[in-house]
């Protein structure tokens, strides 16, 4: 599989990873998958201490064990789960960064993350002092890069400005194509883009639409109603044609711009990692089929949420 560079590091992804999120809390069929998809070339995997309360950065350093050195783990933090377990609460503060980073390691059975990420962000953070988390994380070798996860510009505009972020993952694809509106301010500072729900929850792929979630049948994705998605997926998978899958022409139109190091669908079966990873090996879209998908797809670019 292609590898892309993420940002000025030294991190060298296969253009799919895999979003851990979806494995499940089974950690048999958990590590199963994660196998699966290193020994068909997908060498990055992204998690974070929030699923499932780290039991799924525990199944990545089950899975990565002995094999550390061929795999790039990504995780993120800035999520505190409360004590009694009700839900979690905003902390991007120094102290609990420090804190969770250990914790982190030690369920994913290693000394050093790769690409760590801070997992959401608001203007009103004390900023500085989570890029002071960050660089010391990275002095010490605890981290060996840092970036973001958001959509929210302010917040990425002032990361690109005061900090050394490799990366921002953001939620992209046909039917979300807010992040374009920030290609080219990473591409200026040669910060990439991490691509999150690339196949839009499965309305992306070769499942029928009626098998959507009952919300999106009532409300539709974002801001297609369930009466646009019918009328627009069929004519999405028809453009695919014989040449590739719907999933293939979702991942590939994601990493048709070089901003894009990575698209990171998840997978909860073998079938449906088969299917991504079958995507790296598809036709790439031509020059008109791109412009088409762009056109077709044109409502889906609307401002991101400040």
């Amino acid at each position: 599989m292609n590898k892309r560079r993420i940002g000025t590091s030294d991190l060298y992804v296969s253009e799919i990873g895999l979003g851990c999120m979806s494995l499940g809390t089974d950690e048999n069929h958990a590590i199963y998958l994660i196998h699966e998809a290193l020994e068909r070339g997908i060498n990055y995997l992204d998690t974070a201490d929030l699923y499932d309360r780290g039991l799924n950065e525990e199944f990545v350093g089950k899975a990565v064990k002995g094999k550390r050195d061929q795999v790039i783990i990504a995780t993120k933090v800035g999520n505190r789960w409360r004590r009694d377990g009700s839900g979690w609460d905003w902390d991007p503060s120094k102290a609990y960064i420090k804190q969770a980073v250990k914790d982190s390691l030690r369920r994913l059975q290693t000394d050093y993350i790769d690409l760590y990420q801070l997992h959401g962000g608001t203007i009103d953070d004390p900023i500085d002092e989570t890029i002071e988390a960050f660089e010391e994380l990275k002095q010490e070798g605890v981290i060996r890069w840092y970036g973001i996860s958001s959509i929210r510009p302010n917040v990425i505009r002032e990361y690109v400005k005061r900090s050394n972020i490799v990366s921002v993952m953001m939620q992209y694809s046909l039917l979300d194509r807010r992040p374009e509106e920030w290609f080219p301010l990473l591409r200026e500072h040669n910060i990439s883009v991490i691509a999150r729900g690339p196949v839009a929850k499965g309305l992306l792929t070769s499942r029928p639409l009626e098998a959507a979630s009952a919300a999106v049948r009532e409300h539709g994705y974002l801001d297609y109603s369930y009466e646009e998605l019918q009328a627009l997926i069929p004519k999405l998978k028809e453009k695919s044609g014989n040449r590739r899958s719907l999933t293939a022409t979702a991942l590939q139109f994601c990493l048709h711009d070089p901003v894009v190091a990575a698209v990171i669908p998840g997978a909860s079966r073998l079938r449906q990692l088969e299917e991504n990873i079958a995507a790296a090996s598809a036709p790439p879209l031509s020059r008109d089929e791109y412009e088409w998908l762009k056109q077709a797809t044109k409502r889906s670019v609307y401002e991101a949420h400040r």
